[in-house]
């Protein structure tokens, strides 16, 4: 008899070559999933842009701690800090007539009969002397900018503003109310903070004054109500709008004919649409930049970026999730490609057992029996981590890839079927 040939071709080829062999002797009918799967997965793709976008307002707009963590740099940034100088220097020079005074000064002096020639000289000084003051109360606004001070009082002020506008906007605030079509402003904290000013200024009969809940209207209710509804509506759908996305990726996955392949172009449709935003980001900067005066360019331009720095850094943790799916989903299908690496890969793992004569005892057939849930355990376990992580970054989910990518290194390593344990 002859004798049996040995297989040259790998578990990856037989499986590929059988996936290839079927398609040719199967008539292709049209598929309702794949289209359906199409059109979720193109859905979800869409909406992750907009999740990111919705999230991130959400936090600005409902949450105090996280909006004063965006804003409170502000005042901290070099450039910022040198515009609102300037401003105030600005302001404050337009109340107080810095040259006038200098000259009505002078005036005063040749009044009080001091030499023509002290007073023509000092009258030149007028103008080296006024840019001297401005020079002067400039760096001392300058220093006033830079104190700590002023940077812990912006921090408080920015708090109780948000917090007041949050509560207004939520229907929480006791001070303002909607009556008769109009926005009412309760005017009972400002009676009790008079009341008591009243009795420290000696003016004892003041706290019989009863506490009074008279109101002033302030505005039309219409605006406050559709400021309102607004605000209900995106606080709902930062809460459900990326499950939305995520759900209906899933079912495009779960649809699909190629569940690999329709994996790989989720992940690749998240990423791009990540840097789609990202371009945005940078237009609308571009756009911010040029619209304001030259000499307020580069404040301009450092608050727009602490103020997104956060949406910059969600974008770009989606982007990293979206090319880890994709690459890994590509590198476990059964393309020339992935095969050609995975079995690089499985002969320098086998080259490194055998030239380092690695003994793996018994864990060795365990391993290999297990290989599967171990590979699926440690997919998991990375998932879970990035879960559960407050506020991962794309290095975090980078980071997370390799280690994973090292595990799965080290389960191959130990995989040994139990015919090649060494006695």
């Amino acid at each position: 008899m002859p004798e049996a040939r040995e297989d040259p071709l790998t578990s990856d080829e037989r499986n590929e070559l059988a996936r290839l062999r079927a398609e040719v002797r199967t008539r292709r009918r049209f598929s309702w999933k794949s289209v359906v799967s199409a059109v979720l997965l193109v859905l979800g793709c869409l909406l992750a842009p907009v999740s990111l976008l919705t999230v991130w307002v959400h936090n600005q707009v409902a949450d105090t701690d996280r909006f004063v963590a965006t804003a409170s740099p502000l005042i901290r940034d070099p450039a910022v800090r040198t515009v609102v100088t300037d401003r105030v220097t600005e302001a404050v020079s337009s109340q107080v007539d810095l040259r006038g005074l200098a000259t009505n000064a002078v005036d005063a002096l040749a009044a009080q009969g001091f030499p023509p020639i002290v007073t023509t000289t000092m009258q030149g000084l007028v103008g080296p002397l006024t840019a001297s003051v401005r020079t002067f109360v400039h760096d001392k606004i300058a220093d006033l900018v830079a104190s700590p001070g002023v940077a812990s009082l912006w921090d408080q002020t920015i708090r109780t503003a948000h917090e007041q506008l949050n509560s207004v906007l939520s229907g929480d605030s006791k001070a303002v109310v909607i009556s008769g079509g109009q926005v009412q402003l309760d005017l009972a904290p400002f009676i009790v903070v008079a009341r008591q000013q009243l009795v420290d200024s000696g003016f004892a009969l003041a706290g019989r004054i009863p506490d009074l809940h008279p109101t002033i209207a302030i505005a039309d209710a219409a605006g406050l109500v559709k400021a309102r509804t607004g605000y209900a509506l995106l606080d709902n759908a930062a809460t459900w709008l990326p499950w939305v996305m995520l759900v209906l990726l899933a079912l495009g996955v779960f649809l699909a004919r190629r569940h690999r392949r329709a994996l790989v172009g989720a992940g690749l449709g998240v990423a791009v649409s990540m840097l789609v935003v990202a371009v945005g980001l940078m237009i609308a900067r571009g756009i911010l930049v040029n619209a304001v005066q030259p000499q307020a360019s580069v404040a301009a331009g450092d608050a727009y970026d602490i103020f997104v720095r956060y949406l910059r850094a969600g974008l770009r943790t989606v982007l990293a999730v979206g090319v880890v799916v994709a690459l890994g989903a590509f590198l476990a299908g059964p393309s020339s490609t992935a095969v050609g690496l995975r079995r690089g890969v499985t002969r320098g793992i086998a080259w490194l057992r055998g030239s380092s004569g690695l003994r793996t005892g018994s864990v060795g057939p365990w391993v290999h029996a297990h290989l599967n849930a171990l590979r699926v355990a440690l997919v998991a376990v990375a998932v879970l981590i990035f879960v559960f992580l407050d506020r991962p970054s794309g290095l975090t989910v980078g980071l997370i890839a390799l280690v994973l990518l090292a595990f799965l290194g080290v389960v191959q390593l130990l995989d040994q079927p139990a015919a090649e344990k060494e006695s």
